[in-house]
């Protein structure tokens, strides 16, 4: 099946009691077995749950993988993988990351002896002068969150695989929908689901897949041992949610292209980035690895924090919020909100400056979300 028919019918089946078209939330934590070990391939809702599974195979068929795993938020997923990894190895990071992500690895895990290099991963030369004999794992994102830099994933694939580094591609920012890193010789991938896959802004929740058995052995092994799975209701409503995001995916990226070139023309803005943007410096990866260009955008306005405060206290359509990807369009600033657990020093070396300004653009009309960044630039000095 294409991917379309996928999203609304993969890993599931009307319910066998009733015949529900929409798989049942399971809100049980235990299953009774005709006795010891004769059981109905369920045990414990922590260990398997049958909403989550609907929801783990849905996803894994649509990223191509053969086998996924459900966490409790993007970074439950996160925390999984690090559990792989022994005290003494080394990861390579795409140094403009989630600033969750870059806390986690930072602030936790490095508590735990592992080692982090934030690297430069747009320039793929810059990954083989990483490695070092210790490394085990490359992270990226691509695009990069949120200055949307691109990474070449199947040269990073293919450098990984030579030197038997697991690669993790989180892919959140361009669904599957979008873009399979798995199909580009990547080992895993991650999602937050909070974000796209559900759609909605109503579900924290995360997710893994691979089609590595070795991985896949590993990842349930420490799903159910570590215990962040996602709650019976949390996968209904993600696997409800799933069933547009094809139909959603192609509404977002149209309307970020419109807003994007309405934005590349305004004289209070200094920059603008969108992999659909002939002007992004990798716009020819973006054609090249991807089917489309996301809804995400970032801007750059004359007048530093000043102006951004004010333009985002201005916006009506928009809402100035953390988080991504929902069906309204969201606006935030990175350097006070979603990465503000990253160094300053850092973020001033990424661009993430005072004027700086994160759109994810939603799937409402095209022109009243112009028309509302109109009236917000009018309020700016």
């Amino acid at each position: 099946m294409r991917f379309d028919t996928l999203a609304i019918h993969a890993g599931q089946e009307p319910d066998p009691t009733t015949g529900a078209i929409m798989t049942p939330v399971y809100l049980t934590s235990t299953y009774v077995q005709d006795g010891p070990g004769e059981h109905k391939g369920y045990e414990y809702s922590r260990t398997q749950n049958p909403t989550r599974k609907a929801l783990q195979d849905c996803l894994a068929a649509l990223e191509g993988a053969k086998y996924g795993a459900a966490f409790a938020s993007g970074l439950a997923g996160t925390d999984m993988l690090m559990h792989m990894l022994e005290s003494g190895d080394h990861v390579i990071v795409s140094d403009d990351v989630y600033g969750g992500t870059f806390r986690i690895f930072d602030k936790v895990w490095k508590r735990s002896g592992l080692n982090y290099s934030f690297v430069d991963l747009s320039k793929p030369e810059n990954f083989e002068a990483a490695i070092t004999p210790k490394t085990k794992m490359v992270w990226v994102e691509t695009p990069t969150n949120p200055m949307l830099k691109l990474i070449d994933l199947a040269r990073i694939a293919e450098v990984a695989k030579k030197r038997g580094i697991i690669s993790v591609a989180d892919n959140t920012f361009m669904t599957p929908y979008f873009q399979k890193p798995l199909s580009l010789g990547f080992d895993v991938v991650v999602h937050s689901t909070t974000k796209y896959l559900n759609g909605h802004s109503d579900v924290v929740g995360g997710f893994v897949c691979t089609s590595r058995d070795d991985i896949a052995e590993r990842m349930y092994f420490l799903q159910n041992a570590v215990g962040g799975v996602s709650g019976a209701f949390d996968s209904f409503l993600v696997l409800r949610g799933v069933k547009t995001l094809h139909v959603r995916m192609d509404r977002h990226a149209q309307n970020a292209m419109k807003v994007a070139q309405y934005l590349s023309t305004h004289k209070q803005v200094k920059k603008v980035t969108y992999p659909g943007l002939e002007t992004h410096p990798q716009h020819a990866l973006a054609r090249q690895q991807m089917t489309g260009f996301g809804g995400m955008l970032t801007i750059d306005i004359h007048g530093g924090l000043e102006a951004a405060r004010t333009f985002l206290k201005t916006v009506k359509v928009f809402a100035c919020a953390e988080s991504l990807g929902g069906v309204e369009s969201l606006i935030e600033h990175p350097a006070i909100m979603t990465h503000a657990s990253v160094p300053k020093e850092t973020r001033e070396k990424l661009g993430i400056l005072d004027g700086f300004i994160r759109l994810s653009v939603g799937i409402e009309d095209a022109q009243d979300l112009i028309d509302d960044l109109a009236q917000a630039f009018d309020r700016v000095k």
